[in-house]
């Protein structure tokens, strides 16, 4: 069986994507190793203290959180990016390394579940992960605590989310 740190070190750094001077960290070798994923997921799950459901936040962050809910047998609520969600929704703009963007969620996602803990990939400058804070709040639900696979400190995202959200934990498995 793998360990944190082997798991950890399937992550690679591709320099100059998705646009030059962009340093992109590249989650997909660990989600290729089963076993590896399984450390991450178990180790992510460690941080759960009466959530009641899991959201993940478009695209990486779905992999992560969908898997962490079904091992906790929790909900997931998956955060998107602009026009792919059905129904109802509320809606945040958030300015990203290399560009904006905007996400989405049902404005009925959280009934029932006031406790929510929030999932993505990385935390790099944090205003996706602002966005969708405000999101959940926006949603009427509580969220107590973000926890994250990579966080590059380099980029402030901790500081960021700190900032605008001082009752939020952050959590991160590894730094770069």
């Amino acid at each position: 069986m793998q360990n944190l740190g082997s798991a950890l070190s399937l992550i690679r750094t591709i320099p100059d994507y998705p646009k030059p001077g962009i340093i992109f960290k590249d989650i997909t070798p660990l989600l290729a190793d089963g076993s590896s994923l399984a450390v991450i997921i178990d180790e992510m799950n460690k941080v759960i203290t009466g959530e009641t459901i899991i959201a993940g936040v478009e695209a990486r962050g779905f992999i992560l959180a969908s898997a962490m809910a079904a091992r906790a047998e929790l909900g997931f609520v998956p955060i998107r990016k602009a026009g792919k969600l059905p129904f109802t929704v509320l809606e945040r703009s958030y300015g990203l390394e290399y560009g904006e963007d905007v996400i989405q969620v049902h404005t009925d996602a959280f009934a029932g579940h006031k406790n929510v803990l929030l999932v993505d990939d990385v935390l790099a400058t944090g205003g996706t992960i602002s966005a969708a804070i405000n999101l959940i709040k926006d949603a009427g639900a509580n969220l107590r605590s973000v926890v994250v696979l990579l966080e590059i400190m380099d980029l402030g995202g901790r500081a960021r989310i700190l900032r605008d959200h001082p009752d939020v934990q952050v959590i991160a498995l590894a730094t770069a």
